[in-house]
C-alpha cells in the first residue's frame, strides 16, 4: 500500500494516523490539495480537495473502471455543475458529491486495511472509463 500526497514524500505501508495526517492537512488552495492510497493490484481512492469540500473516487485496476463517491443528501451550497478548483485543476461536481474529510479519511482507512467501504458513500461510474 503506497500513500501519496501532493508536496510530500510517498510512504509505504501508512498506519491510519499518518493517514488522517496527510488527509488532515489537504486544502483546495496551498501545496497539499490531493492525495491518493494504492493498493498492491494498483487500485486506489483519490481525494481533492479538503475540509468540507472533497471529492473521493475510486480506481479498480481488474476493470479499468473509476467511479465517484456521492452521498444521500444535496449540498444547497453547491448545485449541480460547481468547480472544485484545486492545484491541479478544476472539476465540475453534482451537489451530492461533495464530501467531508472525516468521510474520506474514514474511506481511506477501510481501503488500507481491506474492509468494505462505508455504507453511506455510493458510488457512479464515471463515463469514458
Amino acid at each position: 500500500m503506497i500513500l501519496e500526497s501532493e508536496g510530500k514524500s510517498a510512504i509505504s505501508n501508512p498506519k491510519a494516523s499518518q493517514i488522517r495526517t496527510a488527509l488532515g492537512s489537504l486544502r483546495s488552495y496551498g501545496p497539499h490539495s490531493y492525495a491518493s492510497v494504492t493498493d498492491e493490484a494498483n487500485n486506489y481512492l483519490q481525494v481533492a480537495g479538503g475540509g468540507a469540500s472533497c471529492l473521493l473516487e475510486l480506481y479498480r485496476a481488474n476493470t479499468g473502471e473509476r467511479f465517484r463517491a456521492y452521498g444521500n443528501v444535496k449540498n444547497k451550497a453547491f448545485p449541480d455543475g460547481t468547480l472544485l478548483i484545486f492545484r491541479a485543476g478544476q472539476i465540475p461536481m453534482m451537489a451530492d458529491e461533495w464530501m467531508k474529510i472525516d468521510k474520506v479519511i474514514e474511506a481511506f482507512n477501510c481501503f488500507l486495511e481491506n474492509k468494505e467501504l462505508p455504507s453511506d458513500i455510493n458510488w457512479r461510474l464515471l463515463p469514458g472509463f
